[in-house]
């Protein structure tokens, strides 16, 4: 049995801190080393409504959301055993490049997705944790389109489910002890792996419908299955892992 613990409301400033995050160098606003042409803004119109924006800015840069659990009055973190559900509409511009992952003391990342329009039909799922990954191809996702995304943070395997179907199980894990703060937010390309945006393009957005995080009611010590799955698999066209 699970509840859940956590509904996101990207309005509250209890809930989230807008424009600056310590998985960004200094804690923002710019992260160059990542191939990143962001430039951090707390502006809410960018990322309070659930859509989260980028603009192109005068000096090659983007304005671009991010909200953080990290450093906010509730200071939510997810922890091993946690499932994460989230409904998002992914994005269409080239440049563009959505997530929703986690961190914590410079690491801890597991990226619930990552994606970027030039391959249309693929979702990156990776846990930077024990260093499981794949290229998920899927009918299901193209630009524009609505996806719900789940993932359970297992000690032994982190599992990934798309539009309620299991998709991969990394067979590694996070561990017993594993905890990290959210980050939801829109990145831009700057070309180095994914191309820029176009050179008329002006603007970039994605939109999140709401993010849950449920948690088990039997402590997590006590439950003897404490995975969805042990076993990594990837993925093929349909779903099925």
């Amino acid at each position: 049995m699970s509840d859940v613990v956590f509904t996101a409301d990207f309005t509250s400033t209890s809930q989230w801190v807008a424009g600056r995050s310590w998985a960004y160098p200094d804690g923002g606003p710019t992260n160059p080393g990542d191939n990143k042409l962001d430039h951090l803004t707390s502006d809410p119109a960018y990322s309070r409504t659930g859509t989260f924006r980028a603009t192109r800015r005068t000096d090659g840069l983007w304005s671009t959301g991010l909200l953080t659990t990290e450093g906010s009055d509730e200071a939510f973190m997810v922890r091993t055993g946690d499932r994460l559900q989230a409904r998002v509409q992914l994005p269409t511009g080239l440049g563009a490049w959505p997530g929703i992952w986690t961190w914590r003391d410079g690491g801890n990342e597991v990226d619930v997705f990552e994606y970027h329009p030039d391959n249309p039909d693929l979702l990156e799922l990776s846990n930077h944790v024990r260093e499981g990954h794949t290229y998920l191809h899927h009918p299901a996702v193209s630009p524009g389109a609505v996806v719900d995304l789940g993932v359970t943070f297992g000690r032994r395997s982190v599992v990934w489910t798309l539009n309620g179907t299991q998709v991969f199980a990394d067979g590694r894990g996070v561990g017993s002890n594993w905890h990290a703060y959210l980050i939801v937010n829109l990145s831009v390309c700057a070309g180095s792996y994914h191309p820029r945006p176009d050179i008329k393009s002006t603007e970039l957005s994605y939109r999140v419908e709401n993010l849950t995080v449920h948690r088990r009611l039997i402590p997590h010590a006590a439950e003897p299955h404490d995975d969805e799955a042990t076993t990594a698999g990837t993925a093929t066209a349909d779903g099925t892992p």
